[in-house]
């Protein structure tokens, strides 16, 4: 089996895009399989080995899901906690009379919170956690009541640790989930501090990401090798946990998140055949990486890589879950997209604003016959691009225009409009974005709320 793999990863980094994939297997109590490919750093032609360690991207989440299920055996919080209970003050801020979401809620992407990243590349300092909850924590829906994904929420279970455990989170981490599981390469933080060489970073142009740091560290910065990363897989298969029964069985219990995928705490979670197929992936400057456990066989593997695009990723896990596990589609896998229909909101105009961090900006949009033209703070009208609905969404659209905000100015220079209609009212995100990895670097996205009403003038 692994013979064929090495095959295999020899001809896609010959064919493909790429700098390096380092790939572990984990069965029962102990690795099976740790095997490197490629350049760990170009520039210094230093090849990959089973001893590299690659920025995990969002794979991030399910460590910080483990440490936050301790806090809770250790009765420092309450999975059913209102979150803002353990924020030291924080609020979340409303534009409805939204509830008070859950720790748990939190840990699902069920807050309502919006989607969020934010990057910030050496030698500009990060925006604080406490700062980006204060200007995109925003509530857009009824905690529970959906899911959608969001790097913020696990920024703010950051926040969560730090004040039940009164350590940072990252050291809490360490104390409590890397250290008794044996994880000696891993580290959480902008920068790689650990014991192992790490793998540089590339764009999908070949150039090469600067240190960057984020908000949402718990949701995105944690490093780790392959071989470490299968082993803290493996812990979530039954061995040798950290987490009692109940807590393992929690962070599997998953609400639905696509058609053939659920979320749990800090996991995807679906089924293939007889096996249930836990994972996560993550994809962000400069890495693609994929974490999957099968509990039924005690098995973990992933695959980590250190370009931009999961095309080396997919191709490698593919091959790799196909011998593993009889039956495996990548069907079984994150991410899962969102599925288009029709658009339905009634022609007409619609008048209200943007409320940001730095002001409200008035905005105007126009619908005809299944386009749409918007026109921010009195400028002239931009049309739409992919318009559109999801099953989330009665509008999506998207607009080659900016918010007057520093933080868009910095790096987002489009606008995505999601919305619903609500009593005969518009509200929704209104999205400030980057297209891609447009001059090198990954962008952010920022969400803020967004009202509009029938114009009746």
């Amino acid at each position: 089996m692994f013979e064929s793999l090495s095959d295999h990863c020899a001809h896609i980094l010959a064919t493909t895009p790429s700098a390096s994939v380092s790939v572990a297997v984990a069965r029962g109590d102990s690795p099976i399989y740790a095997g490197a490919f490629g350049l760990a750093d170009i520039e210094e032609r230093r090849p990959a080995t089973a001893g590299t360690a690659y920025l995990i991207a969002s794979i991030t989440k399910p460590i910080t899901a483990t440490a936050v299920c301790l806090a809770a055996e250790a009765g420092l919080l309450g999975l059913d906690d209102p979150v803002e209970k353990h924020l030291d003050g924080l609020q979340l801020p409303r534009h409805r009379d939204h509830g008070a979401p859950t720790v748990r809620e939190v840990l699902q992407h069920r807050a309502g919170l919006g989607g969020h990243y934010d990057f910030a590349y050496a030698p500009t300092s990060r925006l604080a956690v406490r700062q980006a909850i204060e200007r995109y924590g925003t509530l857009y829906r009824e905690p529970g009541s959906g899911f959608e994904y969001s790097n913020l929420g696990y920024g703010i279970l950051d926040v969560a640790l730090q004040t039940v455990t009164g350590q940072d989170s990252a050291a809490f981490v360490k104390d409590h989930v890397f250290t008794p599981l044996g994880l000696v390469s891993c580290h959480i933080g902008p920068a790689y501090r650990g014991p192992a060489q790490q793998a540089s970073r590339y764009a999908a142009d070949g150039g090469r990401y600067p240190v960057y740091d984020t908000s949402h560290r718990g949701a995105s910065l944690a490093w780790a090798t392959a071989s470490d990363l299968a082993m803290f897989g493996l812990s979530h298969a039954g061995t040798s946990s950290v987490l009692g029964a109940a807590s393992m069985a929690a962070m599997q219990d998953a609400l639905p998140a696509g058609s053939r995928l659920g979320y749990g705490l800090g996991w995807f979670v679906s089924h293939e055949g007889t096996h249930t197929i836990v994972s996560h992936s993550g994809s962000m400057g400069g890495v693609a990486t994929m974490l999957v456990v099968v509990p039924e066989l005690r098995l973990a593997a992933c695959v980590l890589t250190n370009r931009t695009g999961a095309a080396v990723r997919d191709s490698v896990l593919g091959h790799l879950m196909g011998e593993l596990v009889p039956g495996f589609t990548k069907a079984s896998l994150p991410p899962g997209g969102a599925s288009a229909r029709e658009m339905t909101i009634p022609s007409g105009t619609w008048e209200g604003h943007i409320d940001t961090y730095a002001g409200r900006v008035p905005l105007l949009l126009n619908v005809r016959n299944g386009q749409v033209e918007a026109s921010l703070d009195g400028s002239e009208p931009v049309a739409g691009q992919m318009v559109t609905a999801t099953q989330e969404w009665d509008l999506r659209a998207f607009f080659a225009v900016q918010l007057p905000t520093p933080d868009a100015r910095a790096d987002s220079p489009l606008l995505n409009l999601d919305l619903n209609q609500r009593d005969g009212v518009l509200v929704g995100a209104a999205r400030s974005l980057k297209n891609g990895e447009q001059d090198g670097r990954l962008g952010n996205y920022l969400s803020h709320w967004c009202e509009l009403h029938p114009f009746n003038r």
